[in-house]
């Protein structure tokens, strides 16, 4: 949200008022430590990000979400929901490849988790960590720039 444009409608507190209000209807999850409760969180706010995305697209441009570069200097002209949607459906083929990179780059970008915290709930040690992030990127910045040129 840091990163996101003065003004923009979905308000920080808007996006922790929606999570909370999500985590505390999850009567079925068993919550397994702080570790669980961080690593859940982060998953909840990524859909909340991507719903709001698609529901801003869907009602600008009829729905239709375009591929954009990871990194949004590079295509000035589509904005943040674009980008969102982009990465999330690129997200989620990377899960498919590699589970544990996916959740670590959910952990990290949605969860705002930092190398560590990753680490202690992914299982892995810091150096995997940023192992996993660093190809996660790559991999990440490559789909996206080959959906952008479709």
């Amino acid at each position: 949200m840091v990163r996101e444009r003065p003004g923009h409608t979905l308000q920080t507190t808007a996006l922790v008022n929606e999570a909370y209000l999500r985590l505390i209807d999850a009567d079925r999850v068993e919550w397994k430590d702080r570790v669980h409760f961080f690593a859940i969180s982060a998953n909840v706010m990524r859909r909340i990000l991507v719903e709001f995305a698609r529901a801003r697209g869907s009602q600008k441009r009829g729905g239709s979400a375009v591929k954009v570069d990871f990194d949004e200097a590079m295509f000035p002209s589509l904005g943040r929901d674009q980008v969102m949607i982009a990465l999330d459906d690129a997200l989620n083929e990377l899960t498919e490849i590699d589970p544990r990179e996916a959740k670590v780059v959910e952990l990290r970008f949605f969860g705002g988790l930092s190398e560590k915290e990753t680490a202690e709930v992914v299982g892995v040690t810091d150096r995997t960590v940023r192992q996993d992030w660093n190809h996660a990127n790559a991999w990440l910045t490559d789909e996206l720039k080959r959906g952008a040129q479709r």
